[in-house]
């Protein structure tokens, strides 16, 4: 909301210094100018893209290859030079997938759609974003940690639940057990995890002592 209320605002402005009124497409396209020049200076300061810049410059390079008279061939071709993958942050090359753009040309408005612009995926390298790389060596066991198996049962009209790394023995007091026994622990869960009650519901849950300093002797 904040973002579009400043490019309202710039516009207005823009728009108000040189008299005159912009269409919706003049204002995209100056949109697109700014965000590709912040892009330029990026790139000029060694910084590496990501992909909001990375999808101005590229349309920002096929609106002037457009308006100055290109064909759609030599549209397409500004579009896949302006910007390689080695500029760009890891992952952006994935996301970048397609890019779509309506040009004025001589004929016409054009549609120009451009499939991985960046290049084949496995050619660009890096990372995918949200993919899950596994560990060359295996990850270290759980050092040995208090266990401790408590009965649960929620008074409670309503579902309750606790996420796992929660002091237990702080938990809502609609659940019923024994607090002091549970002093020092959290459940016995990966982070994120959690448990749940519904009302009435009664069950054992395993709990794991705090590492560090506080854990419970």
């Amino acid at each position: 909301m904040r973002i579009a209320t400043e490019r309202s605002a710039i516009l207005r402005l823009v728009g108000t210094i040189v008299g005159m009124r912009l269409t919706a497409l003049e204002e995209e396209r100056l949109l697109i100018f700014t965000a590709a020049e912040l892009a330029r200076r990026h790139r000029a300061a060694g910084l590496r893209l990501n992909t909001p810049e990375t999808i101005a410059l590229i349309c920002d390079a096929m609106f002037e290859s457009a308006r100055g008279g290109a064909t759609y061939t030599e549209i397409e071709e500004a579009g896949r030079t302006a910007v390689s993958a080695a500029e760009c942050l890891e992952g952006v090359p994935a996301l970048v997938e397609e890019v779509r753009l309506e040009v004025l040309m001589d004929e016409g408005t054009r549609l120009i759609v451009l499939l991985d612009p960046l290049g084949q995926l496995d050619a660009a390298g890096g990372i995918v974003p949200g993919e899950i790389i596994p560990a060359e060596e295996p990850l270290p066991q759980r050092p040995d940690q208090r266990i401790r198996r408590l009965r649960v049962r929620n008074t409670s009209q309503r579902v309750v639940r606790v996420s796992s790394h929660y002091p237990f023995h702080r938990v809502n007091p609609r659940l019923e057990f024994d607090r002091d026994a549970a002093r020092g622990y959290r459940l016995d869960l990966p982070a994120g995890g959690s448990e749940r009650w519904a009302p009435g519901e009664e069950h054992e849950v395993d709990l794991v002592a705090y590492g560090g300093a506080s854990r419970p002797t």
